[in-house]
């Protein structure tokens, strides 16, 4: 692979990482420890709302990042041609 593809290729790569972390961040520290108190006013399976997305949610979310990552990165590879 030329050398500019291969940079644009890994550009892609970090700004798919970078976006994924953000909006883990989002919700395993903005939801569920700076925004626990509003959130605490709504109830999730009997647990406050805040309780549960510390506990539960972030997780959640990361499981559904890990899976949107690997078919992003499955569609990257295919626009690149990288084979693995």
């Amino acid at each position: 692979m030329p050398d500019h593809r291969r940079k644009r290729y890994w550009r892609a790569n970090l700004r798919l990482v970078a976006a994924l972390l953000s909006i883990w961040a989002v919700a395993a520290f903005g939801l569920s420890i700076a925004a626990v108190e509003p959130l605490n006013r709504f109830r999730l399976a009997g647990f406050p709302l805040g309780f549960w997305l510390a506990q539960q949610g972030s997780i959640y979310v990361f499981i559904a990042l890990t899976l949107v990552y690997a078919v992003a990165m499955d569609r990257l590879e295919r626009r690149y041609g990288i084979e693995s």
